[in-house]
């Protein structure tokens, strides 16, 4: 078996419906990130926990359909909903429903097994805003192999993260993920001292001993701070069809390219590729096109 198919990767956290003006769509960064590292040629799973209901039933055919592997036991909790209303002006605002099933993640000798097998996690924030789930992130964490790879893609969103989470999200990964606006949030919530967005990442590389710090700004390009200096990339001018899921393709990017052998300047142009080319697209679960999935491993077919 192919070194690469041996060794599994996970996504976790949290499994969701946007409840769109014009209809309801996937989410959840899990599932994303999950679904392109399949594309890759990864044994990719998605986990995350649904209700006993019609929404549940709904989530998990989306993700066969779409050829996802997928944990996500039943729980006595409602499937996850995300109520997404635009203002005047045109704006998202959103509306993270709480007490919901992936606030529940079980940890089921299921997980425990693809643990004690995980090649790569990447997990965030949010689904750690319950107790359940935190406690089932962070065993999953602690149960991996010890050259695991473990991402965290901090994705703050409204009130649902605390200095707590973050601190020991950070002690337990390898690489950080966070985006301009992030930055300065972490350095208000850790006492940094400063709103330079390339210090307060290179602060967080150097006081949690990370392998690298992975910060995107939009339009305005991306830097990866890693032990081999720093890595800046400009933002390829796309027609943009939206921008959902693009931060978790750029995470699966990174991480596929990494783990193929790849340098960390080669894991920083495929993760902007794959980014540029999931904006063009409606959804956030593309088909990626063989030139992007081919420049990291063309052989894993």
């Amino acid at each position: 078996m192919n070194d690469m198919e041996s060794h599994h990767i996970i996504g976790i956290g949290e499994a969701l419906w946007d409840m769109l003006p014009a209809g309801r769509q996937l989410g959840g960064a899990p599932s994303n990130f999950a679904y392109h590292m399949s594309q890759f040629g990864f044994d990719a799973t998605a986990v995350s926990a649904v209700g006993r209901d019609a929404a549940g039933d709904d989530l998990i055919s989306e993700l066969d359909s779409r050829g996802l592997k997928h944990l996500m036991p039943r729980v006595d909790h409602p499937t996850g909903t995300v109520e997404v209303t635009l203002d005047s002006a045109g704006v998202p605002q959103y509306d993270i429903r709480r007490d919901v099933a992936w606030d529940f993640i079980p940890l089921t000798p299921e997980l425990q097994s693809l643990a004690s097998a995980c090649r790569c996690v990447c997990f965030g924030s949010l689904a750690q805003r319950s107790a359940v789930s935190r406690a089932t992130i962070t065993a999953l964490l602690d149960a991996m192999p010890q050259q695991a790879l473990k991402v965290f893609d901090i994705n703050l969103r409204q009130e649902y993260y605390g200095r707590d989470v973050v601190e020991a999200s950070l002690s337990r990964c390898h690489i950080v993920k966070i985006n301009d606006e992030e930055t300065h949030a972490v350095a208000r919530l850790l006492s940094l001292g400063t709103d330079d967005e390339q210090q307060i990442c290179l602060q967080l590389k150097q006081q949690h001993g990370l392998r690298a710090v992975i910060l995107t700004c939009g339009t305005n390009g991306s830097h990866v701070f890693h032990d081999g200096g720093i890595s800046s990339l400009p933002t390829p001018h796309v027609t943009v069809a939206d921008t959902v899921g693009a931060g978790d393709s750029f995470t699966a990017g990174f991480c596929a390219a990494l783990l193929s052998g790849c340098p960390v300047g080669k894991a920083h142009e495929v993760a902007v590729a794959t980014s540029a080319y999931v904006c063009t697209q409606h959804g956030a679960m593309p088909r990626l096109p063989r030139e992007i999935t081919d420049a990291v491993n063309p052989d894993v077919r």
